[in-house]
């Protein structure tokens, strides 16, 4: 049962510190809960967009522990509201706070898709996969709206460039149309997140996220359509969804995909006490044996960092979250592979259109 004072639609239970700022939100935070009290209205939950123009989009990976050299991010913060996200952090240094504001105020980079056309337009460019949404859900809510990543589609058709794809959002299903047109020459392919068979856990845990039923719907229609499809079972969280590994294996097979992911939740800087509130709040019955169970994982830490195990963990549980996926992929997609994307037609299409020799 959840605990009273629970924010019902949203994951974060309020905002934090800013660690790049020295004034603090506890300060706001307690002057609105004082307003509250008092009866006054001080602040709308309603979702803000802030346009920007920034002067890149695609961004090299460095990391050695995600399986992508670039990507690129058409929204900075996510309305889902996935109260484990990693991406959290990153709205601190854009001046926000990582818990509400995070959700609650969305930058839109109205000027993406030029500015991938003029990437991809560079002599010294050479085709590699590009990845849209390394940070933030390229199909969350705001994209109705303003069509952004559609656009960016356009632009990697017109100039025949690979690109894969993550969401949780059944709004991709809108862009059948170009995703076909790229699976043809085999230049995309799509991760769907898929954390748990439950929707009562998916409502606590990713808020303003595609139901469960729709984004097995989505790996459907993709699959039938001959778009390659990966679902992350990610991350998996220990006494929460880490139950459900052979049982979303076998539903993403069902539906089509051709292979699963999967990491385990790793609650780096303030994420952890932004997950440490939402827990005692929404799931307070398991709050102490999550919290035990996650840090079991990550040497007895909430927060990790390290290179080579901080996708994965380590120890007996994080041992067990792994041989449970390797059962899986070997009962469910033991005829199946994720695609390389083709990269061999870009340089014949550098201009926009086919380059006549």
């Amino acid at each position: 049962m959840k605990k009273e004072g629970y924010i019902k639609g949203r994951g974060a239970q309020g905002n934090v510190k800013n660690s790049f700022l020295e004034m603090s939100h506890e300060f706001r935070d307690d002057f609105l809960e004082y307003c509250r009290r008092e009866g006054e209205e001080v602040e709308s939950d309603k979702t803000q967009f802030i346009r920007v123009f920034p002067k890149t989009i695609v961004n090299k990976v460095n990391s050695t522990d995600v399986g992508m050299r670039y990507s690129m991010n058409m929204y900075q913060g996510c309305e889902h509201g996935c109260i484990y996200c990693y991406a959290r952090n990153s709205h601190e240094y854009w001046g926000y706070s990582a818990g509400l504001d995070f959700e609650r105020r969305i930058l839109v980079k109205e000027n993406a898709a030029q500015l991938l056309e003029e990437k991809l337009r560079k002599k010294s460019w050479k085709a590699y996969t590009i990845m849209m949404s390394g940070n933030t859900d390229c199909y969350q809510p705001a994209e109705k709206k303003f069509r952004i990543t559609r656009k960016c589609l356009e632009v990697f058709y017109r100039y025949r460039h690979p690109v894969e794809i993550i969401t949780k959002n059944a709004l991709i299903t809108r862009d059948l149309d170009l995703l076909e047109g790229l699976a043809a020459d085999g230049l995309v392919a799509v991760n769907i997140s898929i954390t748990s068979l439950s929707e009562e856990i998916r409502r606590v845990l990713e808020p303003r996220t595609a139901t469960i039923s729709r984004r097995l719907e989505t790996v459907r229609q993709l699959s039938e359509r001959n778009i390659p499809v990966n679902v992350m079972i990610a991350p998996i969280i220990p006494s929460i969804n880490s139950h459900e590994i052979l049982p979303l294996a076998k539903a993403a097979a069902d539906c089509g995909a051709v292979s699963i992911g999967h990491t385990v939740v790793r609650l780096n800087g303030v994420v952890g006490e932004l997950f440490s509130d939402w827990i005692r709040k929404a799931l307070p019955d398991r709050a102490d044996r999550v919290l035990h169970q996650i840090a079991e994982c990550h040497g007895g830490s909430l927060n990790d960092s390290r290179y080579g195990t901080r996708m994965v963990g380590e120890g007996k549980i994080a041992d067990q979250i792994s041989s449970m996926v390797r059962i899986a992929r070997k009962k469910y997609f033991a005829d199946s592979t994720y695609p390389h994307l083709n990269t061999t037609l870009h340089e014949s299409y550098k201009d926009g259109q086919l380059k006549l020799f």
